[in-house]
């Protein structure tokens, strides 16, 4: 990792030039241009999920004490989240063109990991967390990793099983037939993916037959039945390709502490978790040529 004032020049160099080269096109607002910019912000949130830091003021006190002459005009924190809100799509567009300077893997993997935005013993009747769409709102689910109910969302990607870059995420309900979402993440894409390295919950012959129709194998975990026939060498392969994503999910979730997000909103949360994903993106390829 680069120290701290090069990362938010390097950053920043990366941000301000996809803008001038059209790669990252903002809707301009309407009144003057503020005294911060919006590749400022841009760089200042990439660089905070970078660094793994869990609270915006917080990091926002530490631009002010240490890093302010990089920031001469911060605004106050209200302003930085707002405006930070609004350009949630600008993330998107920067994860994308990031993750397209790496060639695709032909071998790629789907998971889906818990959001939670609140304790489940909190939970007392309806509330706000609502995306868009009549069927995007917080529910109970269960989360396999930790073994323990939880409450809210869960994140589904899309990754390389090589580099492990993320192709393609999105939001889903708690509860979750995963073999739907792993057809909307492929849609568009399976022709350029050769297999698919899934966990049981993925298992289906309706979802094996659709991929098979596009060209792309399914490959399951096998069953305690299936590994009595099955060579070791090609279980213990399985096993451990199969922990690729998990090693995703333990860097955006937990080391970049997704899944302690403190967003109050789903419009929150949307822009955590593509801040999120662009820095994990850009820690995989840019980052990774930089140092």
């Amino acid at each position: 990792m680069l120290a701290t004032e090069l990362l938010f020049v390097y950053v920043y160099c990366l941000v301000d030039d996809a803008i001038k080269a059209g790669v990252l096109l903002i809707p301009r607002r309407p009144g003057p241009a503020p005294a911060c910019t919006d590749a400022e912000l841009l760089t200042i949130a990439l660089v905070r999920h970078l660094l793994r830091r869990r609270s915006e003021s917080g990091f926002l006190a530490e631009i002010r004490r240490d890093w302010g002459h990089l920031f001469p005009h911060l605004p106050g924190q209200p302003e930085v989240n707002r405006r930070t809100r609004w350009l949630w799509g600008a993330f998107e567009q920067l994860r994308a063109a990031w993750a397209d300077t790496m060639p695709a893997d032909p071998v790629q993997q789907i998971d889906t990991s818990a959001l939670p935005v609140k304790h489940p013993s909190r939970v007392r009747g309806p509330d706000g967390w609502t995306g868009p769409g009549n069927d995007l709102a917080a529910r109970f689910g269960w989360d396999g990793a930790h073994a323990e109910w939880f409450y809210g969302f869960r994140l589904a990607i899309r990754t390389d099983l090589g580099r492990r870059v993320v192709r393609a995420w999105s939001i889903v309900p708690a509860a979750v037939d995963e073999r739907q979402i792993g057809t909307d993440l492929v849609t568009g894409h399976a022709a350029a993916i050769g297999a698919l390295l899934q966990d049981k919950g993925f298992t289906g012959s309706r979802f094996a037959a659709e991929m098979a129709e596009a060209g792309t194998e399914v490959i399951i975990p096998p069953t305690r039945a299936q590994r009595q026939t099955m060579p070791k060498t090609l279980q213990r392969l399985i096993a451990r390709y199969r922990n690729r994503v998990e090693t995703s999910f333990k860097e955006i979730t937990d080391q970049m502490e997704l899944a302690r997000h403190g967003a109050h909103t789903f419009d929150g949360l949307l822009t955590r978790t593509v801040a999120t994903l662009a820095a994990h993106t850009l820690l995989l390829t840019g980052l990774g040529n930089a140092t």
